[in-house]
């Protein structure tokens, strides 16, 4: 099932490959710093000129979901146009690791070791999910508070979440569900796939639930401050059997045109300065020791959190999402 589409143009994978990388490969060797990223626009927008004017550095981006950024890189693999990828999933780079330089930046030793999965890129921020209730159509109260009780049947249509064949963070709450369940993870999530509505991107998800075109969403946990703090009629749940906070990363791509410029990116993301902007201004939780979490959020060790397990321990990416199809019925 499908919301009404709000995207205005789609290309496939390979059709914007051929369309810019000529592009990005002059920019590049122009000295300009070739980013692809998921990040949301308000946060490109927001972040990028503060880079530009600290670094003096020019910074040409390609937004893209996280899955087709991978798909990106995969077919450019021998002649790369990008120098950096910017917020993706961890578990997505690691599985493009062989196509990544690993990079240490300053004050590495800053990082939540909790978080440092893979020499091949660096934890960026700690991306929670949680499910956001649209509370004039679901009293908070009597709303699902568990994975479990997303399953029941009463919230058919009801649970909006973002595709996980074109969005990490849908991925991961997919992830989370299998490594909550075990066994029973792919049982579990087909029922709770029953009560879904497929939106565009996960950052979409709570306009939906703010619109009230659906009671909840299953979304990004600074995706949903946004809303709250906006004003809209929307509180925060943090699923007790299970809550993940998973690090998306930024990585150096492996014979990129200007590797020096992506490697002061790099430097420029983790900083402290641009991580307490991250935690203040936008609501992500820092991937540093030294910030604190975004304003009105819990601790992370307030929450039930579950270490998720890697793709590769339920067969990679090409097999997961192979079995995700089957589980909503495609």
């Amino acid at each position: 099932m499908s919301i009404r589409k709000r995207t205005i143009l789609a290309l496939s994978a390979a059709a914007l490959i051929a369309s810019t990388s000529m592009t990005s490969l002059a920019l590049a060797q122009d000295g300009s710093v070739v980013i692809y990223t998921a990040h949301k626009s308000s946060i490109v927008d927001t972040l990028l000129p503060i880079f530009e004017q600290e670094t003096g550095l020019k910074a040409e981006v390609v937004k893209l979901g996280s899955g087709d950024i991978a798909k990106r890189v995969q077919a450019e693999a021998g002649a790369p146009a990008a120098d950096v990828i910017w917020s993706i999933s961890g578990s997505q780079l690691t599985e493009l690791s062989d196509l990544l330089e690993p990079y240490t930046p300053p004050e590495a030793d800053q990082i939540d070791p909790q978080f440092v999965k893979d020499p091949a890129w660096t934890p960026y921020t700690a991306v929670v999910y949680v499910l956001a209730v649209n509370t004039d159509l679901q009293p908070l109260e009597s709303a699902p508070k568990t994975w479990a009780e997303l399953a029941d049947p009463k919230w058919s249509g009801q649970i909006a979440t973002a595709r996980a064949d074109g969005s990490g963070s849908a991925m991961q709450q997919l992830q989370t569900v299998l490594t909550v369940f075990g066994d029973e993870g792919w049982d579990k999530y087909a029922e709770i796939a029953k009560n879904f509505v497929f939106a565009d991107s996960s950052g979409a998800v709570p306009r939906f639930v703010a619109d009230g075109e659906t009671a909840m969403g299953l979304t990004l946990e600074d995706n949903a401050l946004e809303y709250v703090q906006g004003g809209a009629p929307i509180s925060i749940v943090h699923l007790t059997d299970g809550t993940a906070a998973t690090p998306d990363g930024v990585a150096l791509v492996k014979n990129s045109p200007n590797p020096e410029g992506g490697k002061a990116f790099i430097d420029w993301a983790m900083s402290k300065s641009t991580q307490e902007k991250l935690a203040m201004d936008i609501g992500r939780r820092s991937v540093r020791l030294d910030v604190e979490g975004p304003a009105g959020t819990p601790n992370l060790a307030d929450l039930t959190l579950v270490n998720v397990k890697p793709l590769s321990e339920f067969g990679g990416a090409e097999d997961v999402l192979a079995k995700w199809r089957t589980a909503i019925g495609e």
